[in-house]
């Protein structure tokens, strides 16, 4: 569990520090406050963004997340939950008019309903050209961008990795858990733990995340009963029509839509009286909506499916389209549901102007409604209304709020989470007074078990600690037998992102993209003599030297490693599977050889005893394999003496007198033992 702070860069930070590495996320949008949902996380120098969204009470500029705060050219991925505007309509604007380079991840329903949707949102904003974030060309390019993910599909981008949960709510509306460095976070996005009548309920993940991000959009606020809502809405249009009014239902023209429409078409059906009043479904996605439900009636709940395979429940037989205000004949009583939902702009804006005077009529909110937008200001019932044209005018219409929002309520937030049993929970999308209650209610329901509970404001980060461990998995071969206590495991050592797995070499193929080789080296040295006197003299330098059998030219093995064949008579051939080892015995065989192409520089003493003769080549010769055998070795020509340091310790090797001085006696007599090989090898018996 990691230890928490919550700081802003506005206010002095009360930094608790404690050890690990650092986990900062900070709220861009929807920090104490419900639209421009939009969540900044970075760990280990790893980022990512949930949601990209726009605020729907603003317009311009002012409805962004704040991303002045952000650099997005380090952001590595973006991950989208679901297509409402609040979550995913500034992402035209962040992928082409920012430095973000990263890639952006949803779920295949998310991007087929992402594009209808953002195209509708620029049609009917109410702005002028120099305040449009982006335009419909924006949108068609961001396309090619976006990569889906299914349910359960584990993606790895840059050391992140990432799935995906169903979570209700909306058609492929999608929990993202992150996972970084063994690092995990839940991102719930909007959800909802209550099946509806064609969607599921979010899915329970099998494990608990160090951190959950969750909304709070209803608070501690409990749904009433679904029966029970579902009665008070179809009493509600029924009455309104009987007493011949006109019924407006402001919602979204995806989503919630479709679950009233389809209760709608089932009380019609079951109300012959009400068969010769309207119900009309007015969206310009209408014909759209509807095509990409019906593809997606395999990730719709079993009760759809079922009944998919008899008929289409989407093919309604009382609801009609309508485009346009301009093609509705306003005669008699009738139910219109139009969009957008905040009743903002739009065709539901137009129908609720026309009817807003009218006592007979209602408008029925059926989900949450953003502050600033006239769908909240209505719900508490004002004497008056202004007009889109600018008119102020009674509001005699019959507001009625009945929730069908698929946002989860106190209960199942409460439920969900003492389930999942994450230690650090931080409440985002919702307003400031309900995410405070919330907080204190979810405070006190953990007291016990020392649970987190944090409510950051718009770019206030929550810095959280992390001290992880790195642990290698052996797998394979070396996974075969279980090693005792004490037990050494050797084997390749394998880093991909933040995980490591041992393996053994012959099963690096199996496990990773990678592969092994071998390179063999084969090199020709100049040589003109006898292969007796080299084979002679190799014998001299190495204790393993032994004739090939069977060689179609004289061969001799070195060490097991090299092999020295005469092809020609004025010269040789080495040749070795290159390693470390393998390539110093080849070098210092190929000193030996071409030394041996030069004059003696011994001469015979009357005792056969051979004395060196001290000049610049051969204490460069003893120089050059003395580094190869020890590494640090300095020479002093003019004094004739090298100084090898190893380890800290220090050996002065006087070549003219063979002799050697060092405190350390062990390396003192390692180096004698390789200054008498040398000798060996590179000043032989003369013949």
């Amino acid at each position: 569990m990691g230890s928490s702070t919550q700081s802003n860069p506005l206010k002095r930070k009360d930094s608790i520090k404690g050890p690990g590495d650092k986990l900062d996320i900070t709220p861009l949008g929807a920090g104490n406050e419900v639209g421009r949902s939009c969540v900044y996380m970075t760990y280990k120098s790893k980022t990512v963004l949930f949601d990209c969204g726009i605020h729907p009470a603003y317009s311009g500029m002012a409805a962004l997340p704040y991303f002045d705060e952000i650099d997005p050219s380090t952001i590595d991925v973006l991950l989208v939950t679901h297509f409402h505007l609040d979550h995913c309509a500034s992402l035209p604007y962040f992928l082409e008019k920012t430095t973000f380079k990263g890639r952006v991840f949803m779920t295949h329903a998310t991007k087929a309903i992402y594009k209808l949707f953002l195209s509708d949102f620029v049609k009917i904003s109410k702005i002028s050209v120099e305040e449009m974030l982006y335009d419909e060309q924006d949108i068609a390019r961001t396309m090619d961008k976006i990569e889906v993910i299914d349910f359960h599909q584990t993606v790895e981008v840059n050391g992140i990795k990432f799935w995906c949960y169903t979570a209700g709510h909306v058609l492929g509306a999608a929990m993202f858990m992150v996972d970084i460095a063994g690092v995990r976070v839940l991102y719930t996005g909007d959800y909802s733990r209550e099946e509806d009548r064609h969607l599921r309920a979010a899915e329970m993940p099998e494990f608990s995340p160090d951190v959950c991000i969750i909304e709070s959009t209803y608070g501690v606020q409990v749904h009433q009963p679904r029966a029970v809502r579902e009665r008070r809405f179809t009493e509600t249009v029924h009455q309104t029509v009987a007493q011949g009014g006109r019924v407006v239902i402001p919602a979204f023209a995806l989503g919630r839509a479709q679950e009233l429409l389809l209760i709608l078409d089932e009380y019609w059906e079951g109300h012959p009286e009400l068969h010769n009043i309207p119900i009309y479904y007015a969206s310009p996605l209408a014909k759209k909506c509807m095509a990409v439900y019906q593809t997606y009636i395999n990730a719709m709940n079993d009760r759809i499916r079922s009944q998919f395979e008899v008929s289409n429940p989407f093919n309604f037989k009382h609801i009609l389209p309508l485009k346009n205000i301009e093609n509705f004949e306003d005669v008699g009583p009738s139910v219109v549901m139009a969009s957008p939902g905040g009743l903002q702009s739009g065709l539901s804006r137009q129908l609720f102007d026309l009817w807003c005077q009218d006592k007979k009529n209602s408008c029925v909110i059926p989900g949450y409604v953003v502050e600033g937008t006239l769908a909240k200001t209505i719900m508490n019932e004002p004497k008056e209304v202004t007009l889109m044209s600018g008119l102020v005018v009674p509001l005699n219409i019959q507001v009625h709020y009945i929730s069908f929002s698929a946002h989860a309520d106190f209960n199942q937030t409460s439920a969900f989470l003492n389930e999942l049993r994450p230690p650090n929970i931080i409440l985002v999308h919702g307003e400031a007074n309900e995410m405070g209650r919330l907080k204190a209610k979810l405070q006190t329901q953990f007291t016990e078990q020392n649970v987190n509970v944090l409510s950051p404001k718009n770019c206030q980060t929550v810095e959280m600690f992390f001290k992880g461990e790195k642990t290698a998995k052996a797998i394979g071969r070396l996974a075969e037998k279980k090693p005792s206590e004490g037990d050494s495991v050797s084997g390749l050592l394998v880093r991909k992102g933040f995980t490591y797995q041992l393996m053994a070499p012959e099963d690096l193929h199996v496990f990773t993209q990678l592969s092994t080789g071998s390179v063999m080296q084969r090199q020709s040295v100049p040589y003109k003599g006898a292969f007796a006197v080299l084979t002679y003299r190799l014998q001299q330098m190495y204790e393993k030297v032994e004739v090939v059998p069977k060689a179609e030219n004289p061969s001799l093995k070195v060490h097991d490693k090299v092999t020295v064949i005469q092809e020609g008579t004025d010269y040789v051939v080495l040749q070795w599977v290159s390693d470390p080892i393998s390539d110093m015995v080849a070098d210092s065989i190929v000193v030996m050889i071409l030394k041996l192409n030069t004059q003696p520089i011994y001469e015979s003493n009357g005792h056969g005893v051979k004395e060196a003769r001290v000049d610049k080549d051969s204490i460069k010769i003893v120089h050059s394999l003395l580094i190869s055998l020890f590494g640090d070795v300095k020479v002093n020509e003019d004094q004739h003496t090298l100084l090898v340091t190893v380890d800290g310790d220090v050996a002065t090797v006087d070549h003219a007198n063979k002799s050697v001085e060092c405190n350390n006696e062990n390396l003192r007599e390692r180096i004698k033992v390789a200054l008498r090989r040398i000798q060996t090898a590179c000043y032989p018996l003369s013949f």
